[in-house]
């Protein structure tokens, strides 16, 4: 019987060399990386205020999203085509149009074919958090462990 080794778990720098490289546009750095956890940031700038300087639902929605993945990814290798197949956002209060940022993930479930995270977002400085998200990943099967 023959047993595939798990892949190697990726570096925080080797992460965001990926993200780099494959998300340009992509604001996003991960502030750290552990075991079924990932922290990410993401500098506020004015494009990205609605109305009454609160920060965006999709901006909010996009950190939270890229906390999951980069989480996932820590845990599983770099799998470009692991995708996001759910994502619910609860908006909780108004995140500070001033501060960055920063999406605190922690991965619920991490199976063959599906991850499943959850994410407190909060605006740098505030311990209540702004929103809370929990999304679910499709893994590819190349990826299968």
């Amino acid at each position: 019987m023959s047993t595939t080794p798990a892949p190697a778990r990726p570096s925080q720098a080797e992460l965001s060399d990926f993200l780099a490289a494959e998300f340009p546009q992509s604001k996003c750095s991960i502030e750290a990386l552990a075991p079924m956890r990932a922290t990410v940031r993401h500098p506020v700038s004015v494009a990205e205020l609605r109305p009454g300087g609160t920060v965006s639902g999709p901006v909010l929605m996009t950190v939270a999203d890229v906390a999951l993945y980069v989480a996932i990814l820590g845990e599983i290798g770099i799998v470009p085509l692991t995708v996001t197949t759910s994502l619910n956002i609860n908006f909780l209060r108004k995140p500070a149009g001033d501060r960055d940022i920063l999406a605190v993930c922690t991965l619920m479930k991490l199976g063959r074919t599906l991850a499943v995270g959850e994410v407190s977002l909060y605006s740098e400085g505030s311990e209540d958090p702004v929103a809370h998200v929990v999304g679910t990943y499709a893994i590819p099967p190349s990826a299968q462990r």
